[in-house]
């Protein structure tokens, strides 16, 4: 089997990127593993048995082979009057993700959401969990005060990591900000000028994974407002470097972090600020899946979509 998988994501900084980059790596050990391969390229070739879009936004109307996506979140379907940018771009993506042979998604809350919402047959959908890069572990002192210093952050501080290119008004972040604290708010993530303008908040801008291990290892406690996740990837990285979690209560956010994280109800950020600095190390383990793990349940798919 030769797989086209669409790599233009991996350039990417954020979780959807990670996911492309860490999937890749292990799809080509896995592909090895069982005589296959796996080449780059946003369209099918000749020759190429089956696409893979790692996102949304390469899924093909007309695929020329079985094609597979992966939907990481169904946010902006779900919240269409917060978020505008939908329209006639959206209606097609969505047509296209109908025209799928396999659609992947990261836990069951997502599969749910995706056999309601686009009329996906339930056995044509796959829960495929995700993982921390490798880079993800708990950073020595000497790591933690460089980055500290680099970026001139306190001792302690709470976390938040994301994309603030453009305001999402499901993330919660100026509502985080506004919450009465007694610790330091440091975001970390493309910051747009939406973002530059919060008033009391320590924005890092772009970092790459190292220099973010060693903001989590820093971190009291990583905050997550925003209930409406897909898989909510920054925690488990967090706890993979040993950071404690407070989150909002969410269905994906639940069925992952269960028992690893602690819960605050959905919109109450105020409640969520002051259990996040309540919290205490050592944070529980993460879950235990690995990139090999979902390389190897991709590759299963793969062969179900072209059996």
């Amino acid at each position: 089997m030769r797989v086209c998988f669409d790599s233009r994501p991996a350039a990417d900084r954020r979780g959807i990127g990670r996911y492309a980059r860490c999937l890749l790596d292990a799809l080509r050990r896995e592909a090895a593993r069982r005589g296959g391969e796996v080449v780059e390229g946003h369209h099918p070739r000749r020759g190429d048995d089956l696409f893979h879009a790692p996102w949304t936004a390469g899924a093909l109307l007309r695929p020329r082979v079985p094609m597979i996506v992966t939907v990481h979140d169904l946010v902006r379907l779900k919240r269409r009057g917060e978020l505008l940018r939908a329209g006639l771009r959206g209606g097609m993506r969505n047509l296209a993700l109908a025209r799928a042979a396999r659609l992947i998604v990261p836990t069951r809350a997502v599969a749910e959401d995706a056999a309601a919402m686009l009329g996906v047959d339930p056995d044509r959908i796959h829960v495929i969990a995700e993982a921390p890069a490798g880079a993800f572990s708990p950073r020595p002192d000497d790591e933690v005060a460089a980055v500290r210093k680099r970026h001139r952050l306190p001792e302690d501080y709470l976390l938040w990591v994301g994309h603030l290119g453009h305001p999402d008004p499901h993330r919660r972040v100026p509502a985080l900000v506004e919450a009465p604290r007694e610790l330091p708010l440091v975001l970390v993530g493309t910051a747009g000028r939406w973002a530059r303008e919060l008033p009391g908040a320590i924005l890092t801008g772009e970092v790459d994974d190292d220099e973010l291990a060693a903001l989590y290892t820093g971190a009291h406690a990583l905050v997550l407002p925003s209930a409406d996740e897909g898989f909510g990837l920054p925690a488990v990285e967090a706890l993979a470097c040993g950071t404690p979690v407070v989150a909002s209560d969410g269905p994906a956010l639940r069925e992952v972090l269960e028992g690893r994280a602690t819960f605050v109800d959905a919109g109450d950020v105020a409640a969520m600020v002051t259990a996040a600095q309540a919290a205490r190390r050592p944070a529980p383990e993460p879950p235990s899946w690995t990139w090999e793990q979902a390389a190897t349940a991709t590759w299963d798919v793969y062969e179900r979509a072209l059996a």
